[in-house]
């Protein structure tokens, strides 16, 4: 087992890595850019490394830094977190070659579920169900054509190297698809600097599922269920559940043991997700995340596990801590993402926090590095923390999510918190009948 981590992240998820870690016995160092020097993940860490200026690029996606801080602390493996440099192979790879441990899978797994077309076609060969689409990237204007009258509309383009729903066009018939085309071609570029596209068959109202996969990178994995990330604005999440209103315990076992041979069979090691679009009982692949994912605190609520643990123990060289068999789903959870921003424009607001008061009581969780006088910098992602309640069932879950809500403050800043006191009186989330459209469309009726 390791002795010392370096965390390569901030935030919320900084701590939650600084927490497992010294559970387990393990010293964590912090690395950090001058704007975030009184950072929470800074204070409770073990040890701290200033690694640059407030610009990512120059501090929390700095390779050498980040190699160097290894160095000069004597830490031994590197826990990315989640975004940054979580899914980036040639740190990976870097990483490696000077004798490091990546707390994740390893470098050919990023590499081939970063290029959606590769990661399609590795499912695909796989078992794993697909949505109908082209079979790679689409060269032209004229081919797009050709394709999309064998697809058929609606359909939608999409970036190869795409993420957050940059390069991202619908058509719905074959009169846009020109526009559509050019247009991702455009964004892709301009975003990602590669401008392949594809096309895929456009679901008209699906939900989003995601499976929760675990491997042991010895041809052993895992699957934890799978969770509704339907509730999205602009193809962020904002709101997750698990287990998903709409899938049954067979279903469940079904996919889940699809996905789970999947990944065994490639020798994949450590927590990934395998998404989903989800529509008349059939499941239809879109990506594979390799990495913890922001929602995996409800999984871990609903199976009563550690998932960065077990990323630290799997990394080590150590078995699973648990079998397909052990693991059972029990209750319902939800997590909603509270970001710093000011409705009903959802634009950045940074500032000082004046007072913030956490939920407490039985099955609430809250993951955030926000505390008193803490000032929020304008330079990274605005997601301030993340509220989990677990209930023996969906309504308990929906009530202690309210009173949970009640309870929170965060004065000094704008924040989303309003928006989930509203969603939580709207008949949709109450039962849980919605798409992933269903979000973008209430606001525009109610908020935006």
């Amino acid at each position: 087992m390791f002795n010392k981590i370096l965390v390569a992240n901030r935030g919320e998820i900084a701590l939650r890595v600084i927490r497992a870690a010294r559970e387990m016995g393990i010293g964590s160092v912090a690395v950090h850019s001058t704007a975030d020097a009184d950072a929470m993940h800074v204070r409770m860490a073990d040890e701290s490394v200033c690694i640059g200026p407030p610009s990512a690029a120059q501090s929390y996606l700095n390779f050498p830094a980040i190699i160097s801080a290894c160095e000069v602390t004597g830490a031994q493996a590197i826990h990315p977190g989640y975004g940054f440099l979580s899914e980036n192979a040639q740190f990976v790879q870097i990483v490696e070659d000077h004798e490091l441990t990546f707390i994740g899978p390893r470098a050919e797994h990023i590499r081939i579920m970063g290029d959606k077309i590769t990661a399609k076609e590795t499912m695909k060969a796989l078992g794993v169900p697909c949505v109908p689409g082209s079979e790679g990237g689409v060269p032209d204007f004229a081919t797009a054509k050709r394709l999309g009258a064998e697809i058929g509309f609606p359909l939608i383009v999409k970036a190869t190297a795409g993420g957050g729903g940059r390069g991202m066009k619908l058509a719905r018939t074959e009169a846009e698809l020109e526009r559509a085309f050019q247009t991702a071609r455009a964004e892709a570029k301009a975003a990602f600097g590669n401008d392949e596209v594809y096309l895929e068959k456009y679901l008209g109202a699906p939900r989003h599922i995601e499976v929760q996969v675990f491997g042991d990178g010895k041809g052993g994995a895992v699957h934890l269920g799978e969770r509704d990330c339907s509730l999205q604005r602009r193809h962020q999440k904002v709101l997750e559940e698990a287990p998903g209103p709409s899938i049954s315990p067979e279903q469940r076992a079904r996919i889940g043991a699809t996905c789970a041979e999947a990944v065994a069979r490639i020798g994949y090691a450590g927590a990934g997700t395998i998404e989903f679009l989800y529509e008349d009982g059939q499941f239809y692949f879109i990506e594979m995340n390799t990495r913890l994912q922001v929602e995996h605190p409800v999984t871990e609520a609903i199976y009563g596990v550690d998932l960065v643990r077990e990323q630290i123990r799997v990394a080590a060289g150590e078995p699973l801590s648990f079998t397909q068999a052990d693991l059972s789903p029990r209750g319902h959870a939800i997590e909603v993402r509270i970001n710093a921003e000011k409705l009903p424009s959802f634009s950045p607001s940074p500032g000082r926090i004046t007072q913030y008061h956490a939920p407490g009581g039985l099955g609430v969780r809250i993951d955030s590095a926000l505390y008193d006088g803490y000032r929020i910098p304008p330079y990274y992602d605005s997601l301030i923390g993340k509220l989990i309640v677990h209930g023996r069932d969906r309504p308990e879950a929906l009530a202690r999510l309210d009173r949970a809500l009640g309870e929170l403050i965060v004065d000094g800043i704008d924040t989303t918190l309003p928006l989930f006191h509203a969603l939580l009186k709207t008949d949709a989330v109450i039962t849980g009948d919605y798409t992933i459209h269903w979000l973008e469309e209430w606001l525009a009726r109610n908020l935006e």
